[in-house]
């Protein structure tokens, strides 16, 4: 395959000659709505599974030790909002829910490997038709390309995506470029910021990056940077699960579970550069000579002494968790440089007080809680996904937001911004008024989860269906389909979720209240799949509603 460097100046990357893909069924282009102001430019960056906990703007723990100074930039700016939520733990399904603000069943990618309707609305699609300028870089994930979504100008990853040299789609076709996906992605941004912007004109523009998803692979420059650096290991690291049939019938352990050979880059003895299991080959294959022995050459060290150390598996255990904290945190490193390299192109551009800059993930991620590594779970580290946003002049600077919000809340908050009416299809709401400091006193007190994707074999984690509600202190939980029970915890007293008190008898009148309120929530977002809430738990028809509705939505997995 050949390989092409970044800048080389191919018809692939000249993104200038980028065609506007619209669908025949889209409506024609609407004028936009009469604003006082200037109508804002929106730069949305979001990178993939990027855990609450390792952003120092939050003051976590890992944030102390592995500072995210550029991401925590925009929290100094703006607003940062502590309880960001999603709606369904997993990439794509989060990924259509905040381009459409509706709940996966709506939009209908419940799960990874299903395809997304390009011609279905999006908000970007709205604004678009509406006078602005609109570009996509980096991860898409929903499909093949963005082709018919109505975005003027595109070049993404290929799926997932590959850390080294990955495979970039444009119009024109597909190519392998050469260098680092993060840097790849963040250059491709500015350019068209430099180049194509039209000066004049209001921009959406959405930097979209794989990192830090599996399997974790920080830019060479940085494969280094936490190696000796020892994080504190969580204080369920070695779960027992007990009480929770569905945490222990996962699959997706740091210390079983995670790939040796692709995930945590061990070797099979010392001296050696043979990887222990690596079922995905390419993405260490595509990378250069040189590329791979950077960044294999920084390793051998740990994986030496590694292998000579005869480990216990308790102390395996850990030294599993502290390769992939370095890993992954390595790898979180070069997203906050990207950040950082588009605020400083605002302020010198001067866009800087006209524009609006999010920075999120399109879900939480495990970074050991639970022994645990991925996502899916309704429990806090999964659930839970960071959500910062400045706009000067308009959202306070320094402003920490407690009111609950959701991925459905980002379609309604980018129309109401660029001054176009709500759309009454958009299950959230717009968070104009809860990012100036002032939520309207109906504002939602819980939210609503529902996952759907069950796969088991290997690398497919094994989480069983569920749905349930959290609202400020408790949250319930139903599970379905392969594993049949109901949770439910007092976060003010078990914040870590170790303790399942549905059987506690001084919890039953809470739990009886929550109950109702979770089937209100159910019928508000029009939502019948799983077992009902008033569902005998053993019944033979919740059980066999249960496992039908998991297996239609599993399938096609990617890792």
């Amino acid at each position: 395959m050949k390989q092409v460097a970044l800048l080389a100046p191919l018809a692939f990357l000249a993104l200038g000659a980028c065609a506007n893909f619209r669908s025949a069924a889209e409506p024609a282009t609407v004028a936009p709505a009469p604003v006082e102001q200037k109508r804002p430019n929106i730069i949305f960056i979001m990178s993939d599974d990027h855990a609450q906990t390792a952003i120092s703007a939050y003051g976590t723990r890992i944030g102390k030790i592995a500072p995210t100074p550029n991401i925590d930039r925009i929290a100094r700016n703006g607003a940062l909002f502590e309880n960001s939520y999603v709606t369904n733990s997993l990439c794509g399904p989060s990924r259509a829910t905040m381009l459409t603000g509706l709940f996966s069943h709506l939009h209908g990618f419940t799960k990874n490997g299903q395809t997304f309707d390009n011609a279905s609305w999006n908000w970007v699609r709205a604004l678009g038709q509406s006078g602005y300028q609109t570009a996509l870089f980096g991860k898409w994930h929903l499909n093949y390309s963005p082709q018919g979504s109505g975005i003027d100008t595109w070049a993404v990853l290929d799926d997932q995506g590959k850390y080294y040299n990955p495979d970039i789609i444009t119009p024109e076709g597909k190519k392998v470029v050469e260098g680092y996906a993060t840097d790849i992605t963040t250059d491709l941004t500015l350019r068209w910021l430099n180049e194509q912007r039209k000066p004049g004109q209001p921009f959406v523009l959405m930097m979209h990056h794989k990192a830090p998803h599996r399997n974790f692979m920080p830019a060479i420059r940085h494969v280094q940077k936490y190696i000796g650096t020892e994080f504190p290991v969580p204080t369920n690291y070695f779960d027992h699960y007990d009480g929770r049939p569905a945490a222990a019938a996962q699959e997706m352990t740091v210390a079983h579970d995670m790939y040796e050979g692709h995930d945590l880059k061990m070797t099979t003895k010392a001296g050696s550069r043979e990887l222990r299991f690596n079922p995905w080959t390419d993405d260490f294959n595509r990378m250069t000579e040189a590329q791979r022995e950077a960044y294999f050459g920084a390793l051998q060290p740990g994986n030496d002494a590694m292998n000579r150390a005869n480990l216990n598996e308790r102390e395996m255990a850990i030294w599993k968790y502290q390769r992939y904290m370095d890993e992954y945190l390595g790898t979180v490193a070069a997203v906050d440089e990207s950040v950082g390299r588009v605020l400083d192109w605002l302020e010198a551009s001067g866009e800087m007080d006209n524009t609006i800059v999010v920075y999120t993930s399109d879900q939480g991620f495990y970074l050991g809680e639970h022994g645990w590594f991925d996502k899916r779970f309704m429990y806090e580290e999964s659930l839970r996904t960071p959500f910062l946003m400045q706009y000067p002049g308009h959202i306070p600077a320094g402003l920490r937001v407690a009111a609950p919000i959701q991925n459905i809340d980002y379609a309604a908050t980018f129309l109401d911004y660029a001054g176009l009416p709500a759309r009454k299809e958009i299950q959230g709401r717009s968070l104009r008024d809860v990012a100036d400091g002032t939520p309207p006193a109906d504002w939602r007190d819980a939210i609503y989860y529902h996952y759907y994707e069950y796969v088991r074999g290997p690398g497919n984690h094994a989480v069983s269906a569920h749905y349930g509600i959290k609202s400020d202190r408790y949250k319930l939980i139903r599970f379905y389909g392969h594993v049949n029970a109901w949770e439910f915890y007092d976060l003010a007293s078990d914040p870590d979720e170790m303790h399942n008190r549905i059987d506690d008898p001084a919890m039953q009148p809470q739990i009886a209240r929550m109950k109702r309120r979770l089937t209100a929530l159910r019928q508000k977002y029009r939502d019948d799949g799983g077992p009902a809430v008033t569902d005998a738990l053993a019944s033979p028809a919740a059980i066999a509603r249960g496992q039908r509705d998991a297996e239609s939505a599993a399938g096609l997995h990617h890792h």
